[in-house]
């Protein structure tokens, strides 16, 4: 869990044409949490204001202003004299996040109108995770995986809770980097999303609920057994 170096910040410097003419906190906010979701820098990973702000030319004020908007987010964490750091999730924090997906992905099943329901973004997804698994792009299943819950969630429509609901995978995403198994881990679960996508596609709103809350509670029992025991090696002297 060491410093990122200038030499290897390079690729972060290609994201410069993001920020536009107007450079601003919350773009550059855009650009590092992007960049923590892929895993281009790692938890427990210090951040270098000098080497991140060089690499996407913006002042110091603004780069401070990001971070302070990551760690409002959860993703990051300031530690006295020691700088910024991207957040080390505890066991509890795992639990608590699979506690809140099931609060607003199960709400937003039991309150769909229809059917039929607009799956299309669904099938997108669960195709996309298909191909990267038969490709043994195991980051690309988890990142099609995430795209599922994303696109499910967004069949409520509603912004604020798109908005939440990114944070919350965001901050799953620190938990998936730090396993070291990501297709022990991952591919369980795309079975699992077709058949979410199908009984949804029936128009079974009940039963694609019931169906949905078993696999969170699967999901959240297998990844904390993993993680604990990650983290317990990470820790270890």
């Amino acid at each position: 869990m060491g410093t990122t170096s200038g030499a290897e910040l390079g690729g972060l410097a290609d994201d410069r044409p993001l920020l536009g003419r107007t450079s601003t906190a919350e773009r550059v906010a855009d650009i590092l949490r992007s960049r923590i979701a892929e895993g281009y820098f790692q938890p427990g990973e210090r951040l270098s204001e000098e080497t991140i702000g060089k690499a996407l030319a913006v002042s110091r004020n603004t780069l401070r202003e990001a971070f302070r908007l990551l760690t409002h987010e959860r993703l990051l964490v300031h530690e006295l004299n020691r700088g910024v750091f991207v957040r080390v999730l505890a066991v509890e924090d795992v639990e608590d996040i699979y506690r809140t997906r099931r609060l607003i992905e199960c709400a937003v099943v039991r309150g769909l109108d229809g059917p039929p329901f607009p799956v299309d973004g669904l099938e997108k997804a669960v195709s996309r995770g298909e191909r990267a698994a038969r490709e043994g792009i195991w980051k690309g299943v988890s990142t099609a995986n995430i795209h599922f819950h994303r696109e499910l969630v967004a069949l409520a429509g509603s912004a604020r809770t798109d908005e939440l609901m990114r944070g919350v995978l965001a901050e799953l995403r620190l938990v998936f980097h730090v396993v070291d198994d990501p297709r022990g881990l991952h591919e369980p679960y795309l079975v699992r999303n077709r058949q979410l996508l199908e009984s949804l596609r029936s128009g079974d709103r009940e039963g694609t609920e019931r169906m949905l809350a078993k696999y969170l509670d699967d999901s959240r029992e297998r990844l904390v057994e993993v993680y604990a025991g990650a983290v317990a090696d990470d820790t270890a002297p």
